[in-house]
């Protein structure tokens, strides 16, 4: 039987803080001693302002919940190293707001770190460069409520503002963030369209979750990391083109069928079609196939590939 007071409350603590609910008799199993005993050490716990919850029922178990203040963590060596790293990144994140939390984060942790653990930090920091380029800073308090709801399989509404500026509302079920360099990305399950998409973090605004929570679907790849990085080199490969056509806004979309695409009304014979492909030979043949004049905006390259298309059709015909 344990007799080391002291000892046992922090073996007893770092039970706690792994993520799930202890029956006494285990937790009293583990520590070598009687449940009274347990019971006794969680009242001392509480008494330190440690947030220990218990429930009912034959069983009984305890779990460590969220307080009002946060309680020192008892850290595994390994565990210690891996926050100190972290807290070194987010000092020079992407996240906006962080970056001072992080660097107070860190001297702190530093003050406490053993000597050894110490310097294992500093030589990692040492030998890391961090690579910083242009891109969009994410609110941290954007992405606490993302992560939220992600956590909590709770469906969550969003305005949304697409690459081309089109600004639509949406409906989702979070399943993951991802961060990749300077972005942040949300895979997730867009009611509305019944499909899986992938937004733009820096491009969501007032996010409210609904309070509705909705059993987890089966997601559209095991890695989800590894599910953003192919879908964002197939959009990478993708290219953009934007014509104006003189057709009505609504005709055609219905040319256009199933095709993504964008349809601004100019008047009632013009619209301003946003459309992309794979290759300029593809846009050019997809223009053509809609059986009306148009006039490419962008890209130029389009443009010069119609010009040099029209001519070897004009040369085929015998022109």
């Amino acid at each position: 039987m344990s007799t080391d007071t002291p000892a046992r409350l922090l073996s007893l603590l770092s039970l706690l803080q792994t993520p799930r609910e202890w029956p006494g008799s285990e937790l009293a199993e583990r520590l070598g001693v009687t449940t009274r005993t347990i019971r006794r050490d969680i009242d001392r716990l509480r008494e330190l302002g440690y947030p220990v919850q218990a429930s009912m029922g034959a069983v009984g178990g305890y779990r460590l919940a969220a307080g009002k203040a946060m309680p020192p963590l008892l850290l595994e060596d390994e565990e210690a190293v891996a926050i100190a790293v972290g807290l070194r990144s987010a000092a020079v994140s992407a996240v906006s707001g962080i970056e001072e939390a992080a660097v107070r984060a860190l001297a702190k942790l530093e003050q406490v770190l053993p000597s050894r653990l110490r310097r294992r930090v500093a030589t990692l920091g040492a030998a890391t460069v961090p690579l910083l380029g242009a891109g969009p800073v994410v609110d941290a308090e954007l992405l606490v409520v993302l992560a939220g709801a992600v956590a909590a399989g709770e469906r969550l509404r969003f305005d949304y503002q697409a690459g081309d500026g089109a600004r639509s509302r949406r409906l989702v079920e979070p399943h993951r963030l991802v961060a990749t360099g300077r972005r942040w990305y949300l895979v997730a399950f867009d009611n509305d369209r019944e499909d899986w998409r992938i937004f733009r973090v820096d491009r969501v605004a007032e996010p409210r979750p609904t309070g509705v929570r909705v059993e987890p679907r089966r997601p559209p790849a095991a890695d989800a990391a590894a599910y953003v990085s192919r879908s964002l080199r197939l959009h990478a490969e993708a290219r953009q083109a934007v014509a104006v056509l003189e057709l009505p806004a609504a005709e055609a979309v219905r040319r256009f069928g199933g095709t993504p695409v964008r349809v601004e009304e100019l008047d009632e014979h013009r619209c301003r079609v946003h459309t992309s492909g794979d290759t300029l030979e593809w846009l050019a043949v997809r223009l053509l196939a809609l059986g009306c004049e148009f006039r490419v905006e962008e890209p130029a390259e389009l443009v010069a590939h119609l010009r040099e298309l029209g001519g070897r059709i004009g040369r085929a015909a015998g022109g």
